[in-house]
This record gives structure tokens, sequence and C-alpha cells, in this order.
């Protein structure tokens, strides 16, 4: 039943690996803040599930050697993102804040506050409604992505999986270890007119016990709003500012559209991109800096990442 050069795979593959790596480093960050965390038992519970998940399909895996229980096992990991994602607040709120400083610099470099004003300077709902749009696009584009892959260029399925899985892992490890919330948390827990008179205090654990976060500005009945709204109730957490990993993964998926030269993938993916690099510092998201460093990284990460699966000749 065996399709195939890379479905010879007999252990783990590159992207569960990555996954495995990633839990084991978080493991040794709960070990050092035992004492600070307030969920532990959950983030045990999260990590024994990854574990049990990630078994379980390469068991099937090993029962049904075929095409499509590697998709399945690929798409396991990429469902558990969604819970990686606001476990880096689980470890992040136990350091103290660095958003204060991350303000004072992005007022340095702009001499304002580009996500305070942003919104203020194009207060129209049809640009307010594409904002909105390009940051919901973010898991689609990866699926998009994922799926053409699978079906056009399977030769490099499972070296895309492993970049864009990867890169996510990247940037949760800096999350984990830079604790900056963006200025949706930090905006409102300061007050804008203090931020918008360049006063930019340290928190220090204020987010240890607070995670609520402004509205996002523009046109509050649009669809896209509401989907945005939705999207933020259910995982948004005051997390993973910098750099934008939204920037930074959209960017690793852009070049993997060009890798393909196929027009249709690369001009259905573009307009997204373009929306989403805007975005981010239109809905209170990010700062402008964040958004700079998710666009260099993402480039960076992206070379470096393909460069070490050629390499290592990893499946």
């Amino acid at each position: 039943m065996v399709q195939g050069k890379q479905l010879a795979v007999r252990g783990l593959l590159a992207a569960e690996w990555v996954g495995m790596a990633y839990l084991l480093f978080t493991l040794i960050m709960m070990a050092c803040l035992w004492s600070r965390l307030v969920d532990v038992s959950g983030m045990l519970i999260l990590r024994g599930g990854y574990i049990v998940a990630t078994l379980a399909t390469w068991a099937l895996y090993r029962r049904f050697p075929c095409k499509w229980m590697i998709f399945v096992r690929i798409l396991v990991q990429m469902i558990f993102l969604s819970w990686w994602y606001p476990d880096t607040y689980e470890l992040n709120r136990a350091l103290p804040n660095l958003d204060h400083l991350f303000a004072g610099w992005e007022q340095t470099l702009f001499g304002c506050q580009p996500s305070l004003l942003f919104s203020q300077k194009v207060p129209y709902g049809w640009f307010s409604e594409l904002m909105c749009l390009g940051y919901v696009s973010y898991f689609p584009l990866m699926l998009i992505t994922y799926l053409y892959y699978y079906h056009r260029r399977y030769q490099e399925f499972q070296m895309s999986a492993f970049v864009m899985l990867s890169s996510f892992f990247a940037y949760y490890v800096v999350f984990v270890l830079v604790p900056v919330t963006g200025p949706q948390f930090y905006y409102l827990a300061v007050g804008t007119e203090k931020i918008a008179a360049g006063i930019f205090p340290n928190l220090g654990d204020w987010f240890l016990t607070h995670s609520e976060r402004m509205a996002a500005p523009g046109w509050s009945d649009g669809f896209f709003y509401h989907l945005l709204d939705i999207t933020h109730d259910a995982g948004e957490r005051p997390t993973a500012a910098f750099p934008s990993s939204h920037v930074g993964v959209t960017t690793v998926v852009m070049l993997l559209a060009l890798r393909t030269r196929s027009k249709g993938l690369i001009f259905t993916i573009l307009p997204f991109y373009i929306l989403m690099c805007l975005s981010t510092v239109y809905i209170y998201a990010h700062y402008a800096i964040d958004a700079i460093a998710g666009l260099i990284t993402g480039i960076a990460i992206y070379h470096a990442l393909c460069g070490i699966y050629k390499k290592m000749g990893l499946h």
C-alpha cells in the first residue's frame, strides 16, 4: 500500500518531530516557571493529548500506509496550533511584560503610534472590512497552500508542511521568551490618552491576571468585523505581539506559493497577503515594528527551514 518514496516512513515525520521538540521546550519552561503558572493541570492535559494524537495517527499510518494518512498526520499537527497559541500566554504571563519598551521604540522610530492613528486616518467602513478580511484569512491561506502542495506538488508536500509548521513554532518560542501583548491589550491597560501623549509605563505583572482587550476599530456592523470579533473571543490572549506571526507566517506561505510558480495560487494569495500586512497594525493587534519584524523574520525563517530540510534529507 505504500505509494512513493515519501510514504516509506517508519518513524515520526519531520513536522511531528518539530512539534515534539516544541513540547519539550515548553516542558522545560514549565519546570522553570512552575510556581508562577496558573493552569498547570490544563497545560499538562494539552501536552498529554498532543502526544496521544501524534502517536495515534502514526500508528494508523503504520496500519494503513497511504498518502491520505500522511495528509491526516500533518493536518492533526496544524490543528494543534490553535491550542499551542494560547498556551504561549500561560508561560509568558509569568514573566515581566515588555510592552513599554516596544511602544517606546515605536514612538522613537515613527514619532507616533501608527496602530493608534491608522484607523483614525482611514475611517471608512469598506476599508475596515478589507482589513478584517485580511486578518481572518490567516489559516485559510495556510490551508489553501497545504492543499495545493498535496494535490499538485506532492513531491514537496512534506517539505511545505515542515516549513509552515516549523515557522509557527519558531515564533511561538519567541512569544514565550519575549512577553509583548501588543496595542489592543497594552493601550487599554494604560489608557489611550497617555499613549497619545507618549507615556508608556512599565506594567510589570499586570497581564498575569488581566486579559481585557480593546475592541477593534472600524465598521462594527460589518460581516468580517464580526468574524474577527468571534475569532478574537475564541482564542486571543495578551501574547504573541513581537514579531507578528500573522505577517511572518503569511510571508512564508507567500514564498511557498511563489516556489510553485503557479499564477493561480500566487494571485489568489497575494491580495490577502498585502491586506494581512496592513491589517495587523490597523486592528490594534501589533505595533508597526512587529509587522516589519514579521516580514524580515518570515523571509529568513523560510530560507533557513528550506535549507535545513534539504541538508538533512528529512521526511
